[in-house]
């Protein structure tokens, strides 16, 4: 085989030198945005941002740090857009210049480690699961508990609550549905992203508790449903305020979405927790995302309102994967009226 001219290798290189160019001219014509907040929000906006680079110049960098830390960071003007499953105030979105919106719905949901207990085994009533994270039932064979799972050889092992160490808009959800179904809850602990627990095991991130309970026989733990989904853990089946018995799953969701109710106010916020829809899952929340007004005009605020406005467009079936409710037709089409 005969060698190559230099005139054919400096061809090549030539050839060769003009992709890198076309590639590196690429990446510098690319607009990175940063996020930061959320960790139940966290996968969806992981594979809108993949599917966002693949069809513009917008390249996503999302830090999961938990609700409160999300809110912190875009007050300060830190990040480009925070996520927190706990919505602002009206009051305190015009006080910080910031636009609120939900981007999906999605289910938290009480996952469990217990010796011979497979998912959607054990019923619990919200009552219930107020009174295990207050510390009033201590054993998992609690009469209170036998009364709900007749005929299930529940296990004499101590009750070992998990949950969240860190700020957090899953537990400002979860604490919330067990203000509304328990007056003592509500009186005593009340609601909020960090509540002073009154036992129970710290964890930091939806990851966090869901490895907690898989390697922590006897306890109890309170998840997004697609962690819990993913990680194959027991879910506990609720029983929801109609009296319905129902398990997490995408038809309970759909029943919990269609009862909705949103605020008609700069909030955007949607009420979808403990309603009162036949077969309706109990533990639903949307999940927000926070832009700076003040950043709207910049080359980074106007890249920020594309990606949601193109995931708004675009990104319905990633969220069925992931195991989201997307938002109804007219809220996402009041929402990309918002970003315009």
């Amino acid at each position: 085989m005969r060698a190559p001219s230099s005139r054919q290798v400096r061809h090549g290189l030539g050839a060769g030198l003009a992709v890198l160019l076309g590639l590196l001219g690429a990446r510098a014509h690319a607009t990175e945005i940063t996020g930061a907040g959320s960790s139940f929000g966290a996968p969806i906006y992981g594979a809108w941002g993949a599917a966002v680079a693949r069809a513009t110049d917008i390249r996503l960098n999302y830090q999961t740090i938990g609700s409160g830390a999300g809110q912190n960071q875009v007050k300060a003007r830190t990040v480009d857009f925070g996520a927190s499953d706990a919505p602002m105030s009206a009051a305190q979105l015009a006080q910080n210049g910031l636009i609120q919106f939900p981007t999906v719905l999605g289910a938290i949901v009480a996952v469990v480690n217990l010796p011979g207990v497979d998912a959607g085994h054990l019923h619990l009533t919200g009552e219930l699961l107020a009174r295990l994270y207050a510390g009033d039932i201590t054993m998992w064979n609690d009469p209170a508990i036998v009364a709900e799972n007749p005929g299930m050889a529940l296990p004499a092992i101590p009750v070992a609550p998990v949950r969240r160490a860190d700020g957090s808009g899953t537990t400002f959800v979860f604490t919330s549905y067990l203000a509304r179904v328990s007056p003592r809850w509500a009186k005593e602990q009340g609601s909020g992203t960090s509540i002073e627990w009154p036992v129970g095991e710290g964890a930091r991130g939806n990851d966090g508790i869901a490895a907690a309970v898989r390697n922590t026989e006897g306890s109890i733990g309170y998840v997004e449903y697609a962690y819990a989904a993913g990680n194959h853990m027991p879910i506990v089946e609720l029983r929801n305020r109609h009296g319905d018995m129902v398990a997490a799953d995408p038809e309970s969701f759909r029943h919990a979405v269609a009862t909705a109710h949103w605020a008609q106010d700069a909030t955007h916020a949607g009420d979808v927790l403990d309603g009162d829809g036949v077969g309706a899952w109990p533990i639903m929340a949307a999940t927000y995302a926070l832009l700076p007004q003040d950043k709207a005009d910049t080359p980074r605020g106007r890249a920020v309102r594309a990606f949601f406005d193109w995931s708004m467009q675009n990104g319905g079936e990633a969220a069925l994967a992931l195991h989201y409710v997307p938002l109804p037709d007219d809220i996402r089409a009041a929402i990309r009226g918002l970003l315009r």
